[in-house]
Order: C-alpha cells, then sequence, then structure tokens
C-alpha cells in the first residue's frame, strides 16, 4: 500500500505540475491574442488606407493618360485640320486683303487678278475663289469674267455668296446693292434650318454694318422668324435645356470637406451637398452675366474696319467638311481643360453640340452666340445682345433651377450610427440608430447614449467566465477521486481530491481573471467608441447648423441674379437682337 500511495502521490504531483504549466501557457497565450488582435485592427485600418491611396493614385493615373492622350490627338487632328484645309487660309488672308488694297491702291489690278487667279487654280471647290474672281474682276471692269466668278462663287455656297458680296458692297458704299444681296440671302433661308454663316447676320446687327435700311429689314425678317419658331415646343424647349445645362455647369463642387461629421454620419447628406452647391451657382451666375452684360463695347469709327472685321468672320467660319474634325477637336481640349476627367468632358462637350452642327434654327443661332460665341465666330458685342435676346430661355432656365434645388433640401435631416468593433476574438455590432436633428440635442444624446448601453450590456456580459459551467467538471471530479481512492486510504483520497481542486481551482482563476480583463477592455473600447459617436453628434448638429447659414446666404443671391435676367428684356445696351448702332458718316463712292 506504501508502494501504491507514493506512485499515486507522484502522479497527482505531475498532473498538479502540469495543470499549473497549462495555466500559465494558457495566460500567456491570452496575451497573445489580445497583442494579435490589435495588430490585427491596426494592419486593418493601415490596408484600408493603402486602398485608398491607390484606388485615388490609379484614378489619378488615369486621368493623367487621359490628358496625355487627348493632347496627343489634339495634335494629330490640328495637323490633320491643316493638312486638308489649311490652302483654304491663304484665300481668307487674300480676301480682306484684296479689299484693303484697293482702299490704299498700292497694288495693281493686274497683281490683284494674277493672286486670284492663283487661288482659284489651288484651291477647287472653294466657294470664296472664284468670289474673288469677281472681285479682281469688278475693279478691272470685267463684266463678263465678274459675272461668271459671281455665278460659280454661287454656285459652290449660294449662302456664303450672298452674304460676302452684301457686306462688300455694304463696305464700297453701295447701299442699294448691299441690301439686295442681304434680303435676296434672307428670302432663301429656312429660319429651322440656318447654315453656320448666319452669325454673321448678328454681328452685323451688334455693329450696325448695314445701316437703317438694312437693320429695318433685318428686324422684320428675323420678328417674323422668331413669331413663326415660338410655335415650336419642341425647339423652345431646347433653348431652356440648353440655358439650363449652362447654369448646371456653373454648380460648385462638394462641400463635403467643410462639413467631415455631417457628411459622415447624415443619410440626407448628398442631398444637402447638392443643394448647396446648386445654391452657391447664383453668384457664378451673377458675375458671370453682369460681367458680359457690362463689357465695355467700342464700336470701330470707321464703317470698313467694322465690315472688314464681318468678312474676316464670314471667310474664316469652318467649312461643313471640317466640322466633324472640329468636333473632336473641341471634345479633346474640353478632356484637357477637365484634367482628364473624362465623363466631365463629355457633359460639356454634349451640352455644346449644337455649336457643331451644320445647320441650327434660327434660335439655336441666338442661344449659341449667347452661350459659347466663339464656336460660331461671333464677338462679344454680340453675345452681349444674343444675352438680352434669349432672356425669357435664361429666365425659365434659372427658375426651374432655383426651384428643383430648394425642392430637394430635406425637410428632415437625420443622424444614423450603426458600426462594428472588434473586441479580442469577437465582433461588437452596434444596431442602427437614427435620430432627427430636428428634436433637441440633448434629447439626441440621451437617446443615442441609451442606445449604446442597452447593446454593449448584453455583449460585456456575454465576454464574462463560465464559471458556473467550467466548475461542474471540478466537482464530478473531485467528488469521484473521494469515491474511488476514499475506499482504499480515505486519507490519501482527500489529500488527492485536495490538490485536484486547488490545481483546477488556480486554472479557473486565472481563466476568470482573463475573462475580467477581456471585459475591461471591451468595456473600455467601447466607452471610448461611445464617446466618438456622441462628439460626432454634436459637432455634425453644429455643422448642420452652419450649412443652414451659409445655404441662406448662397441662396440669397438668386433674387440679384433674377433682377439682372428680368433686366435683360428692357436692356439699353442691347435688350433686343433688333438693335445697334448706325453709322454716323457713310463713305460714298
Amino acid at each position: 500500500m506504501s508502494e501504491v500511495d507514493y506512485t499515486l502521490r507522484r502522479q497527482v504531483q505531475e498532473v498538479s505540475n502540469l495543470v499549473v504549466r497549462l495555466g500559465e501557457q494558457v495566460s500567456s497565450v491570452s496575451g497573445q491574442v489580445a497583442t494579435v488582435d490589435h495588430q490585427q485592427q491596426q494592419t486593418r485600418g493601415e490596408l484600408q488606407q493603402l486602398r485608398d491611396e491607390f484606388l485615388a493614385f490609379v484614378k489619378q493615373a488615369e486621368f493623367t493618360a487621359n490628358v496625355q492622350r487627348a493632347e496627343t490627338r489634339i495634335g494629330v487632328i490640328q495637323d490633320q485640320v491643316d493638312h486638308e484645309f489649311g490652302h483654304h487660309k491663304t484665300v481668307r488672308r487674300t480676301a480682306v486683303g484684296i479689299l484693303q488694297a484697293f482702299d490704299v491702291g498700292l497694288v495693281s489690278e493686274e497683281n490683284v487678278r494674277m493672286v486670284s487667279n492663283q487661288l482659284m487654280i489651288q484651291t477647287p471647290r472653294y466657294w470664296l475663289a472664284p468670289a474673288l474672281v469677281a472681285l479682281a474682276s469688278w475693279s478691272a471692269d470685267d463684266r463678263l469674267l465678274c459675272e461668271r466668278g459671281v455665278e460659280e462663287a454661287f454656285r459652290r455656297s449660294p449662302d456664303r455668296t450672298s452674304l460676302f458680296f452684301a457686306l462688300v458692297l455694304r463696305r464700297q458704299g453701295r447701299k442699294e446693292s448691299a441690301v439686295r444681296w442681304l434680303r435676296h440671302y434672307l428670302l432663301a433661308q429656312d429660319p429651322a434650318a440656318l447654315g453656320r454663316e448666319f452669325a454673321v447676320i448678328l454681328e452685323s446687327i451688334a455693329q450696325g454694318a448695314f445701316g437703317l435700311v438694312g437693320r429695318e429689314l433685318l428686324t422684320d425678317t428675323l420678328a417674323g422668324w422668331r413669331e413663326h419658331l415660338a410655335d415650336d415646343a419642341q425647339s423652345q424647349t431646347r433653348q431652356v435645356t440648353r440655358w439650363r445645362d449652362e447654369i448646371d455647369s456653373l454648380r460648385q463642387p462638394s462641400a463635403k470637406a467643410d462639413f467631415p461629421l455631417l457628411s459622415a454620419v447624415s443619410p440626407q447628406w448628398p442631398y444637402l451637398d447638392s443643394a448647396y452647391s446648386s445654391a452657391r451657382a447664383q453668384e457664378a451666375v451673377l458675375d458671370k452675366y453682369r460681367g458680359i452684360m457690362e463689357r465695355e463695347f467700342a464700336p470701330s469709327d470707321r464703317l470698313e474696319d467694322a465690315v472688314d472685321d464681318i468678312l474676316d468672320r464670314l471667310v474664316s467660319e469652318y467649312d461643313n467638311e471640317e466640322l466633324p474634325l472640329r468636333r473632336d477637336l473641341a471634345f479633346n481640349h474640353a478632356v484637357v481643360g477637365h484634367d482628364g476627367d473624362v465623363i466631365a468632358a463629355r457633359q460639356a462637350s454634349d451640352a455644346d453640340s449644337a455649336s457643331y452642327e451644320e445647320t441650327l434654327d434660327y434660335l439655336t443661332v441666338q442661344t449659341t452666340a449667347a452661350l459659347n460665341p466663339t464656336a460660331i465666330g461671333t464677338s462679344a458685342a454680340t453675345q452681349r445682345l444674343a444675352v438680352a435676346a434669349c432672356n425669357e430661355w435664361f429666365f425659365q432656365a434659372h427658375t426651374g433651377f432655383t426651384r428643383d434645388y430648394r425642392a430637394s433640401v430635406p425637410q428632415d435631416v437625420a443622424a444614423q450610427f450603426g458600426t462594428a468593433h472588434t473586441v479580442g476574438a469577437q465582433t461588437f455590432h452596434l444596431p442602427p440608430w437614427s435620430g432627427s436633428f430636428t428634436r433637441p440635442l440633448a434629447d439626441l444624446e440621451k437617446s443615442l447614449a441609451d442606445h449604446w448601453d442597452q447593446h454593449m450590456a448584453p455583449f460585456i456580459a456575454s465576454l464574462a467566465y463560465p464559471m458556473g459551467r467550467k466548475v461542474a467538471p471540478l466537482i464530478a471530479v473531485v467528488a469521484g477521486i473521494l469515491l474511488l481512492i476514499g475506499a482504499i486510504n480515505i486519507g490519501f483520497a482527500l489529500v488527492a481530491a485536495a490538490i485536484t481542486g486547488g490545481v483546477w481551482g488556480l486554472f479557473l482563476y486565472n481563466g476568470a481573471q482573463a475573462a475580467k480583463r477581456n471585459q475591461d477592455n471591451a468595456r473600455q473600447l467601447l466607452e471610448r467608441a461611445k464617446t466618438d459617436s456622441l462628439h460626432q453628434l454634436r459637432g455634425a448638429s453644429a455643422e448642420l447648423t452652419d450649412w443652414y447659414e451659409k445655404y441662406r446666404a448662397a441662396d440669397l443671391v438668386e433674387s440679384e441674379c433674377r433682377e439682372l435676367i428680368t433686366s435683360l428684356a428692357t436692356a439699353t445696351q442691347g435688350g433686343s437682337p433688333f438693335e445697334g448702332r448706325t453709322v454716323a458718316k457713310e463713305k460714298q463712292r
């Protein structure tokens, strides 16, 4: 029995030692798990930041590549334009040069005829070449050749030829002949499908190029066209839509950086941001169009100079064959202008696509002259008149724009919280909480704090050590020792039961302490998260108040903007498209 007793004591001691070492290892592993969890959270945050930076880098690289491709494409298209249509530039430069040569008398008629004949040979199918031959023959009193040149130019481009000779005759003081050509041009026009050269008519009105008789003819004709097209609802809608696109293009960038907390916690932030961006567009609209209407414009003192400028615009207008290339060129310039943002460039290009159509209705010509005068070759003076003429469409677009963004402001702005937090080997999911900022802030804070407490307490309690479940096996083992070994040696059974219970109890104690530390860590972590969410709620409330103040300030500019648009209808500096200066001294020949 003594040998059996010794053997049992030795084995119990070994088991005790193993249990002690196991408890130490469990404590060590628990500490390591906590360290790994902390490192995991840190790594996860760094990976998210790295992912965001990588996506931003990819986007920036894509934009940079888009800019490089667009710049390359611009060079290719420009070379193609110069190659295919560059010879037209020579003819265009020569046209006004011949007229000015007639004025000063420094070039012989023979040289003028030689140059015009050479250009006629070098530029087949171009309407301006035979028109120059006609000019040279006219100066030389060669009636037959002059008429043939006019007929050939007219055959190639009736509209441009009519305007060209109307302006040339007006420049030479042949008022009646100039008005006849002008009337011939206007009678041949379809107000629903005007050629691109019609922009010259608007420029002539702004410059007063055709005098009183010509202005009366234009007034009556254009008034009739406008009245006719006023019955076309689709055409009217297109003009309002283009003006709406113009106003939309002046919307300001997102203000997310100014309201970081509000944008993070409020589901209504996209609507708030959109409304604020639109309201800030009022100032941009006011500044832009006030600048256009107040821009100083000094008309030329000499009729010849004014007509020469208009002739330059007429002869330098793109031919229809150039339009596809010019449209592609405009898009690539838009890509560069938007720093590689192809979507924004496409929107801007599509909004102005009408500027590159072969034919336009009269209303669209007016709108294009107001919104993008360079696309159809008109001046700042014409733009001012065109803006005034478009006041009705401008007003409708502005009214609709203002109405839409005001209606989009949410009546009830809420804050929403619902986050996940890693605690040890478990994750705490805060159920979604939502509260309206129409309630007092103190009530919102109490509601959010109670929401946290309500769901934190069960989670923290679930991390407690299951002492009852862990003690049951210990009781069973001790009872077994007392029953089995006690039948042989009650003293040894008591010692064995005490040692086993003590060692096992130590193990349970270590587990309970580890669980308590885990609970304390979880409580601290979630309390910090709770405090952060309350701070975010307070900050978002303050930012919402600031947002309302800034929004109202931006929206107040709407009344000034509306007054400016309304004043366009009665503006003395071009309230209608038919007002223009008259020439005080006209050259008589």
